[in-house]
């Protein structure tokens, strides 16, 4: 919720100031615009916002683990380290109660060190010391050395002067003291904002990685040989699901027979989340290549099936008309008419359907895979990297090879 709430003001922030600074000394008219939808140069990425929206979310990255790459005073509040102090209240049979300091020393995780020295005092209880890891939490047995123990009626009943019982807890400024149901204390440091370096690495540690795996390798393979057998399963899974999901759409947009037909299939498919069908391809097809293809051709078959039949359906029935007039056949009308008309749609189509394919393949090779970028938590990473270039690349192909979207 904070990360969220930080990055919605960075937001609006950095939309304030760019409305305020740059669109006030250009002379931006977009917003001017009589007709927004359907106009493609009405609405375009605003590419300010774009390195700014990037920045942000590696800023945010970097802030909340504790970035040697972000300035210190941007870092969130990070884990207690150090060494932490309480005192207690401990009860025994045939004698006053008697009060104790415990000393703490929180370590980074990973670190070796010892606990701290400490005088033991003069009363009965005695003075305590011991070691809790950073985000981590640890059982402190104050009564091992105490003059009386459990068996003489030992027990702890308050920490710093607050009252606790088991179950309980106090909060101290070095963190949560806690009591378990049988009494004994347990120590929590304060976390912090920061996230912990094994959920969440900083991203000068995913690069030392990446270094590392790209010069010596990953399992016996090259980063390189990881990539492009994701690629290949990506690419050969929807290539066959565009083969057959095309025509298939074109035939549910041209013909009622083929829409009553196989509408009940696509739509019964089209819901059913990829992942959900691993079990059935590992059954059908093996954990080969063979049965992760099919699972990638599942995944593009029904949205190109969807995005093709779309596309013919929303042609304008004018042109058609128009064609007709003219004296052009039904071919005609198809290749210079439906064909034109319906590639907007498809290409949207493709975008989302490679989209998924990428998303489906991570899981695909979790599941059964010697040789891939998803069976690696950093190839992750890499594949939302690719598969953004890849969407950059479909939409300059779109571009050049649909100049007509949105021109009517």
């Amino acid at each position: 919720m904070i990360v969220f709430l930080i990055y919605a003001a960075i937001f609006v922030g950095s939309f304030l100031l760019v409305k305020l600074l740059v669109h006030r000394t250009t002379g931006d008219f977009t917003a001017r615009k009589t007709v927004t939808f359907g106009d493609e140069s009405a609405v375009r990425p605003n590419r300010i916002a774009s390195v700014v929206s990037v920045l942000t979310i590696f800023l945010l990255w970097g802030a909340f683990t504790g970035s040697n790459w972000v300035p210190g005073f941007l870092h969130a509040p990070g884990p207690f380290v150090g060494d932490a102090t309480f005192t207690y209240t401990a009860e025994a049979e045939g004698v006053a109660p008697d009060d104790a300091t415990v000393t703490i020393r929180v370590f980074p995780v990973g670190e070796e060190v010892d606990a701290p020295e400490v005088d033991p005092g003069e009363g009965w209880a005695r003075n305590d010391s011991a070691t809790v890891g950073a985000w981590r939490s640890g059982l402190v047995r104050v009564d091992q050395n105490d003059e009386h123990g459990r068996d003489e009626g030992h027990t702890v009943v308050a920490v710093n002067g607050e009252p606790i019982a088991p179950g309980g807890e106090v909060i101290t400024e070095y963190g949560r003291v806690g009591m378990s149901p049988k009494g004994t204390l347990n120590f929590e440091p304060a976390k912090g904002w920061q996230m912990e370096p094994i959920w969440l690495p900083p991203p000068e540690a995913v690069m030392a990685r990446l270094g590392e795996i790209a010069r010596e390798g990953y399992r016996g393979s090259t980063l390189w040989e990881h990539l492009g057998w994701s690629l290949f399963r990506v690419i050969a899974g929807f290539f066959f699901g565009a083969l057959i999901g095309i025509p298939l759409g074109y035939a549910m947009g041209l013909s009622d027979w083929f829409r009553g037909w196989f509408d009940p299939i696509v739509e019964f498919m089209r819901p059913v989340p990829p992942l959900a069908l691993i079990p059935l391809v590992i059954i059908w097809a093996g954990i080969g290549e063979l049965g992760k293809i099919i699972l990638l051709f599942l995944a593009a078959l029904w949205i190109m099936a969807i995005a093709a039949r779309s596309g013919v359906s929303g042609v304008s029935i004018s042109k058609v008309h128009a064609a007709y007039s003219l004296g052009a056949s039904k071919w005609q009308i198809m290749r210079h008419v439906i064909v034109p008309n319906s590639l907007p749609d498809i290409f949207t189509g493709a975008r989302v359907a490679m989209g998924v394919c990428w998303g489906t393949v991570v899981a695909a090779e979790l599941v059964a895979a010697e040789k891939g970028a998803g069976m690696m938590i950093m190839g992750i990473i890499l594949i939302g990297v690719i598969g953004f270039g890849i969407d950059i690349l479909m939409r300059l192909a779109e571009k050049a090879l649909v100049p007509w979207k949105g021109r009517g």
